[in-house]
């Protein structure tokens, strides 16, 4: 019996042959011990009109969440209580239709959230007030990028001039007079245009074609920052990819992943790792789609791609990095496809709201005058469905019904006959004219409700394909993980049995084999675990590798190595 061996760092630029690490790793995060699930998503709003270009969430004074999406053309808000999205576009038409390579960008400047893209004036939306986004008053430019730095919003990519950096007056977004305040601009002497931002309460980051600057908040001083370049021999290859967290920024540079900390140079953390497996796998015409997201949660950065063999408009790869684990920290991959990679704080509803979000409603198919003023209501299917049954219920969420809007509420009801119910309370006033559901199956919501009681911790969040915003709080998807090849010093060797060591009980494993290095590595057929967790074999070969497999939808939280049951070939 060989000792155990363990599922090591994922590092696919190398050889796996006598390094000690693996080059198949999907559908698992890191662990310090080996590896973990990761969990599918799980829609929670509707859809939008179209594809989401740009997300973005705001927390109120009161503390509930305001949320944001862009499309190519229309901004809109998430109602917290049906998950629908509202237009909030100015003036309820199309903006300039978005850039192909750009997304929309979003900053919270105390009760004003601010949406910024090239062609399109800076969009604020007063939160305590509005309902529509308006422009940003003080004649802002025109920008792609946008952030907050020490109290003062900063704009870059500007339309009018790219080398130029631009920002407001302190504490005032609205004043862009040069002069006025802490009002002003600088022109970059060298590095190219001015790109992508990174802010913070008083430092941030400037990426430009050729250089980074930091962005130093100097209170007193005749300048309003001190901008001081701190690296020419980056440039960032994929604006959307920088990400802030805590004192640490994240960013795609054209030499690889990097890091910067507060204060420091770029640092390489992709380097012979998984830089050269992604510049060779994403597609360079789609950056747009190449997404920097943190999970608050965590300690993980998510950075999701379109590779060159994805759909049109989608990412399909999410490389996760966690910086936590060991000196260096781990990678993995993720097969997720999604329009948008972003957090998330799931907005806090009532049961009575849930009710309505919930599965498989009863439809409403007429409001009218019960004879005596009352609402009563005409029910499609009746009274209840495979789900859901509204009688013995002590009250009923009614949404989306046209015409009658007086019917949209949380009523106690009175049944009148199988396909009919009077709504107690109530007052007919407009007539019927489409529409409209009484909540479904609270049992059949496709999120847990533990997850709602944390409504206010961000997590990380997505965009599916078919435009809906959800978390990955589902089932696990399937998860494929590597040993490192292994040999006994170029002697032949028989493989009868292997024990993957994980608590899951789908497990199976195929023994991937070849003669010589230079051959190509061929795999036996899986071998599911049996009743005292082994995978039989019958193989006699020089190099082997243990590739395990956990189907989708097991439930485990561990995989950490795999015992071979392994003797020199013709010892008995």
């Amino acid at each position: 019996m060989a000792k155990s061996i363990p599922f090591p760092e994922w590092r696919p630029d190398l050889s796996d042959l006598g390094t000690g690490i693996t080059s198949i790793v999907s559908g698992v995060l890191a662990r310090a011990d080996g590896y973990g699930p990761f969990k599918s998503l799980v829609e929670l709003t509707d859809a939008l009109p179209s594809a989401c270009r740009g997300f973005f969430f705001a927390r109120r004074s009161d503390g509930s969440i305001a949320a944001f999406a862009g499309t190519d053309k229309r901004l809109y808000l998430l109602d917290n209580s049906l998950f629908t999205w509202t237009d909030v576009s100015l003036g309820g038409t199309d903006y300039p239709t978005l850039v192909t390579s750009d997304n929309w960008q979003f900053v919270q400047f105390n009760d004003l959230v601010i949406a910024v893209n090239q062609n399109t004036p800076p969009q604020k939306f007063t939160m305590a007030s509005a309902t529509t986004f308006v422009d940003l008053l003080g004649s802002p430019p025109n920008a792609r990028f946008i952030a907050v730095v020490g109290q003062i919003l900063v704009l870059s990519g500007l339309l009018s001039n790219p080398r130029r950096l631009q920002w407001s007056d302190l504490d005032a977004p609205e004043e862009w007079t040069a002069g006025v305040g802490t009002s002003d601009f600088q022109d970059m002497p060298d590095g190219g245009s001015c790109l992508s931002l990174s802010g913070g309460d008083a430092y941030g980051l400037l990426f430009q074609d050729e250089a980074i600057r930091s962005i130093i908040f100097a209170p007193g001083s005749p300048t309003t920052f001190q901008i001081v370049r701190i690296s020419t021999q980056d440039t960032v290859f994929a604006h959307y990819s920088v990400i802030n967290a805590g004192t640490k920024t994240f960013f795609l540079s054209a030499q690889g992943f990097k890091i910067i900390e507060s204060g420091g140079k770029p640092q390489p953390i992709g380097k012979e790792r998984v830089d050269t497996t992604f510049f060779k796998d994403v597609d360079k015409s789609n950056l747009q789609l190449c997404i920097g997201a943190t999970d608050p949660t965590g300690t993980r950065i998510y950075w999701a791609y379109k590779s060159i063999h994805g759909a049109a408009g989608l990412f399909d790869t999410i490389l996760c990095y966690d910086w936590s684990i060991g000196e260096q920290g781990r990678w993995s991959k993720l097969p997720i496809m999604g329009e948008y990679l972003t957090s998330f704080a799931r907005p806090g509803v009532t049961l009575e709201q849930l009710d309505a979000v919930a599965p498989t409603p009863l439809d409403i198919t007429g409001a009218a005058n019960n004879g005596s003023g009352l609402i009563r209501l005409a029910l499609a299917g009746g009274l209840s469905n495979s789900d859901f049954n509204i009688v013995g219920q002590n009250f009923i969420v009614v949404y989306g019904v046209g015409g009658t809007t007086e019917a949209n509420a949380t009523w106690r009801f009175t049944v009148i006959n199988s396909t009919h119910i009077d709504l107690i309370g109530s007052t007919f006033v407009h007539a019927y004219t489409s529409g409209g559901h009484i909540g479904g199956s609270l049992d059949a919501l496709p999120f847990s409700l533990d997850s709602v009681s944390k409504a206010t911790v961000a997590e990380l969040a997505a965009f599916s394909s078919d435009h809906k915003l959800g978390f990955f709080t589902g089932l696990n998807i399937e998860a494929v993980i590597e040993t490192g090849e292994q040999d006994l010093e170029g002697q032949l060797v028989f493989v009868s049995a292997a024990r993957p060591i994980t608590d899951s009980p789908d497990a199976a494993v195929s023994i991937g084999c070849r003669i010589g290095p230079q051959d190509t590595v061929s795999y036996t057929p899986e071998s599911p675990v049996n009743n005292q967790g082994l995978c039989g074999f019958t193989i006699e070969t020089r190099y082997a590798r243990a590739r395990l497999r956990i189907p989708a939808e097991s439930v485990w939280s561990f995989a950490t190595s795999v015992q071979p049951q392994v003797v020199l070939a013709g010892d008995t």
